[in-house]
Protein backbone atom coordinates (compact mmCIF):
# COMPACT_ATOMS: atom_id res chain seq x y z
CA UNK A 1 0.00 0.00 0.00
CA UNK A 2 1.38 3.40 -1.00
CA UNK A 3 1.57 5.91 1.86
CA UNK A 4 2.53 9.56 1.51
CA UNK A 5 4.28 11.12 4.50
CA UNK A 6 3.73 14.87 4.61
CA UNK A 7 6.81 15.94 6.58
CA UNK A 8 6.20 19.29 8.24
CA UNK A 9 9.20 19.43 10.57
CA UNK A 10 12.76 18.22 11.01
CA UNK A 11 14.73 16.63 13.81
CA UNK A 12 17.26 18.80 15.63
CA UNK A 13 20.52 18.68 13.65
CA UNK A 14 22.30 17.10 16.63
CA UNK A 15 19.86 14.14 16.58
CA UNK A 16 19.24 13.65 12.87
CA UNK A 17 22.36 11.54 12.17
CA UNK A 18 21.21 8.91 14.70
CA UNK A 19 17.43 9.11 14.47
CA UNK A 20 16.74 10.58 11.03
CA UNK A 21 13.86 12.93 10.33
CA UNK A 22 10.22 12.49 11.30
CA UNK A 23 9.36 10.64 8.12
CA UNK A 24 12.11 8.11 8.86
CA UNK A 25 10.62 7.45 12.31
CA UNK A 26 7.23 6.56 10.84
CA UNK A 27 8.89 4.29 8.29
CA UNK A 28 10.69 2.43 11.10
CA UNK A 29 7.52 2.28 13.20
CA UNK A 30 5.55 0.70 10.34
CA UNK A 31 8.34 -1.37 8.79
CA UNK A 32 7.41 -4.84 7.57
CA UNK A 33 3.68 -4.12 7.35
CA UNK A 34 3.29 -3.93 3.59
CA UNK A 35 3.65 -0.17 3.10
CA UNK A 36 5.63 1.70 0.44
CA UNK A 37 6.47 5.23 1.61
CA UNK A 38 7.05 8.51 -0.20
CA UNK A 39 8.04 11.52 1.90
CA UNK A 40 7.10 15.03 0.80
CA UNK A 41 9.16 17.88 2.28
CA UNK A 42 6.33 20.32 2.93
CA UNK A 43 8.66 22.97 4.38
CA UNK A 44 10.32 23.10 0.94
CA UNK A 45 6.94 23.20 -0.84
CA UNK A 46 7.18 19.63 -2.11
CA UNK A 47 3.54 18.56 -2.44
CA UNK A 48 1.84 15.69 -4.23
CA UNK A 49 0.40 16.63 -7.61
CA UNK A 50 -2.88 14.88 -6.83
CA UNK A 51 -4.51 13.12 -3.89
CA UNK A 52 -4.56 9.91 -5.95
CA UNK A 53 -0.73 9.76 -5.93
CA UNK A 54 -0.96 7.80 -2.67
CA UNK A 55 -3.49 5.47 -1.06
CA UNK A 56 -3.10 6.86 2.45
CA UNK A 57 -1.44 9.77 4.23
CA UNK A 58 0.48 10.61 7.41
CA UNK A 59 1.18 14.19 8.55
CA UNK A 60 4.13 14.51 10.92
CA UNK A 61 4.95 16.72 13.86
CA UNK A 62 6.66 20.10 13.58
CA UNK A 63 8.17 22.78 15.80
CA UNK A 64 5.90 25.27 14.00
CA UNK A 65 2.42 26.30 15.09
CA UNK A 66 -0.58 25.53 12.89
CA UNK A 67 -1.76 29.12 13.41
CA UNK A 68 1.56 30.69 12.35
CA UNK A 69 2.00 32.64 9.12
CA UNK A 70 4.00 30.27 6.91
CA UNK A 71 3.52 30.16 3.16
CA UNK A 72 3.31 26.35 3.15
CA UNK A 73 0.38 26.17 5.58
CA UNK A 74 -2.46 27.32 3.27
CA UNK A 75 -1.59 24.77 0.52
CA UNK A 76 -1.23 22.07 3.18
CA UNK A 77 -4.69 22.91 4.52
CA UNK A 78 -6.08 22.75 0.98
CA UNK A 79 -4.48 19.34 0.52
CA UNK A 80 -5.97 18.14 3.81
CA UNK A 81 -9.42 19.23 2.67
CA UNK A 82 -8.92 17.43 -0.65
CA UNK A 83 -7.85 14.22 1.12
CA UNK A 84 -10.86 14.53 3.40
CA UNK A 85 -13.19 15.02 0.42
CA UNK A 86 -11.70 11.94 -1.27
CA UNK A 87 -12.15 9.98 1.99
CA UNK A 88 -8.60 8.66 1.74
CA UNK A 89 -7.23 7.39 5.06
CA UNK A 90 -5.23 10.11 6.82
CA UNK A 91 -3.33 10.12 10.12
CA UNK A 92 -2.04 13.26 11.83
CA UNK A 93 0.43 13.29 14.72
CA UNK A 94 1.10 16.30 17.00
CA UNK A 95 1.31 19.19 14.51
CA UNK A 96 -0.44 16.86 12.05
CA UNK A 97 -3.26 16.39 14.55
CA UNK A 98 -3.52 20.15 14.97
CA UNK A 99 -3.32 21.19 11.32
CA UNK A 100 -5.97 18.67 10.28
CA UNK A 101 -8.30 19.98 12.99
CA UNK A 102 -7.63 23.59 11.95
CA UNK A 103 -8.04 22.90 8.21
CA UNK A 104 -11.42 21.32 8.84
CA UNK A 105 -12.77 24.12 11.03
CA UNK A 106 -11.34 23.50 14.49
CA UNK A 107 -9.27 25.82 16.68
CA UNK A 108 -5.62 25.41 17.70
CA UNK A 109 -3.94 27.59 20.32
CA UNK A 110 -0.81 27.79 22.44
CA UNK A 111 -2.15 26.26 25.65
CA UNK A 112 -1.96 28.60 28.64
CA UNK A 113 -1.32 25.60 30.89
CA UNK A 114 2.18 25.22 29.47
CA UNK A 115 4.05 22.20 28.15
CA UNK A 116 3.44 18.47 28.15
CA UNK A 117 6.69 16.53 27.62
CA UNK A 118 7.80 12.96 28.28
CA UNK A 119 5.70 9.90 28.97
CA UNK A 120 2.00 10.63 29.50
CA UNK A 121 -0.86 8.22 30.18
CA UNK A 122 -3.93 8.97 28.07
CA UNK A 123 -7.47 7.81 28.69
CA UNK A 124 -8.56 6.21 25.42
CA UNK A 125 -12.14 5.19 26.10
CA UNK A 126 -11.32 3.56 29.42
CA UNK A 127 -8.04 2.08 28.13
CA UNK A 128 -4.79 3.58 29.43
CA UNK A 129 -2.53 4.53 26.56
CA UNK A 130 1.03 5.56 27.58
CA UNK A 131 2.84 7.58 24.89
CA UNK A 132 5.51 10.27 24.60
CA UNK A 133 4.18 13.83 24.42
CA UNK A 134 6.05 16.92 23.27
CA UNK A 135 3.84 19.97 22.81
CA UNK A 136 2.47 23.23 24.08
CA UNK A 137 -0.07 23.87 21.31
CA UNK A 138 -3.36 22.00 21.50
CA UNK A 139 -6.62 21.48 19.64
CA UNK A 140 -8.94 23.64 21.74
CA UNK A 141 -12.09 23.16 19.65
CA UNK A 142 -12.35 20.08 17.40
CA UNK A 143 -13.90 20.37 13.94
CA UNK A 144 -17.61 19.80 13.55
CA UNK A 145 -18.34 16.09 13.43
CA UNK A 146 -15.05 15.06 15.10
CA UNK A 147 -15.12 12.57 17.96
CA UNK A 148 -12.62 12.82 20.83
CA UNK A 149 -11.23 9.33 21.48
CA UNK A 150 -8.37 10.06 23.92
CA UNK A 151 -7.76 12.74 26.53
CA UNK A 152 -6.06 13.77 29.75
CA UNK A 153 -6.89 16.44 32.30
CA UNK A 154 -4.20 18.55 30.60
CA UNK A 155 -5.14 17.80 26.99
CA UNK A 156 -8.89 17.48 26.49
CA UNK A 157 -8.73 16.48 22.80
CA UNK A 158 -5.64 14.27 22.59
CA UNK A 159 -6.97 12.09 19.76
CA UNK A 160 -9.77 12.60 17.27
CA UNK A 161 -11.59 10.64 14.63
CA UNK A 162 -13.42 12.30 11.76
CA UNK A 163 -15.65 9.96 9.84
CA UNK A 164 -14.12 6.56 9.16
CA UNK A 165 -11.06 7.90 7.34
CA UNK A 166 -9.26 10.38 9.62
CA UNK A 167 -7.43 9.60 12.87
CA UNK A 168 -5.32 12.22 14.63
CA UNK A 169 -3.35 12.09 17.86
CA UNK A 170 -1.46 14.70 19.89
CA UNK A 171 1.37 12.54 21.37
CA UNK A 172 4.11 10.86 19.33
CA UNK A 173 3.81 7.08 18.88
CA UNK A 174 6.78 7.25 16.48
CA UNK A 175 9.20 8.59 19.15
CA UNK A 176 11.44 6.26 21.11
CA UNK A 177 13.15 6.82 24.44
CA UNK A 178 16.47 7.89 22.93
CA UNK A 179 14.88 10.60 20.81
CA UNK A 180 12.84 11.97 23.72
CA UNK A 181 15.99 12.16 25.84
CA UNK A 182 17.78 13.81 22.94
CA UNK A 183 15.03 16.43 22.56
CA UNK A 184 15.21 17.17 26.28
CA UNK A 185 18.95 17.72 26.01
CA UNK A 186 18.83 19.87 22.85
CA UNK A 187 15.72 21.67 21.64
CA UNK A 188 14.10 21.83 25.08
CA UNK A 189 16.89 23.71 26.84
CA UNK A 190 15.82 27.25 27.62
CA UNK A 191 12.34 26.55 26.21
CA UNK A 192 10.75 23.88 28.40
CA UNK A 193 10.96 24.51 32.18
CA UNK A 194 13.89 22.58 33.64
CA UNK A 195 11.79 20.56 36.08
CA UNK A 196 9.62 19.28 33.23
CA UNK A 197 12.62 18.68 31.00
CA UNK A 198 14.36 16.57 33.64
CA UNK A 199 11.12 14.70 34.43
CA UNK A 200 10.78 13.89 30.72
CA UNK A 201 14.25 12.31 30.71
CA UNK A 202 13.41 10.26 33.80
CA UNK A 203 10.15 9.07 32.24
CA UNK A 204 11.75 7.95 28.99
CA UNK A 205 12.81 4.51 30.24
CA UNK A 206 9.24 3.50 31.09
CA UNK A 207 7.29 1.43 28.53
CA UNK A 208 5.01 3.08 25.98
CA UNK A 209 2.38 1.69 23.61
CA UNK A 210 4.40 2.09 20.40
CA UNK A 211 3.69 -1.41 19.08
CA UNK A 212 0.00 -1.08 19.96
CA UNK A 213 -0.16 2.16 17.99
CA UNK A 214 1.75 0.68 15.06
CA UNK A 215 -0.91 -2.05 14.91
CA UNK A 216 -3.64 0.58 15.12
CA UNK A 217 -2.09 2.70 12.36
CA UNK A 218 -1.71 -0.36 10.13
CA UNK A 219 -5.33 -1.41 10.60
CA UNK A 220 -6.58 2.11 10.06
CA UNK A 221 -4.57 2.79 6.90
CA UNK A 222 -5.47 -0.55 5.32
CA UNK A 223 -9.12 -0.57 6.27
CA UNK A 224 -9.83 3.17 6.53
CA UNK A 225 -11.48 2.51 9.87
CA UNK A 226 -10.71 5.18 12.44
CA UNK A 227 -12.16 3.02 15.20
CA UNK A 228 -10.30 -0.13 14.15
Amino acid sequence: MKIGILQTGKSPEQLAPEFGDYGDMFERMLDGRGFEFTTYDILEHVFPKTVSEQEGWIITGSRHGAYEDHDWIPPLENLIRDIHAAKSPMIGVCFGHQIIAQALGGTVEKFDGGWSVGRVEYDAGGETLPLFAWHQDQVITPPKGAKTVASTDFCAHAALTIGEHIYTIQPHPEFDAGFVTGLANTRAKGVVPDDQRIAAIKSADKPVAKEHMANHFETFLKQGNANG
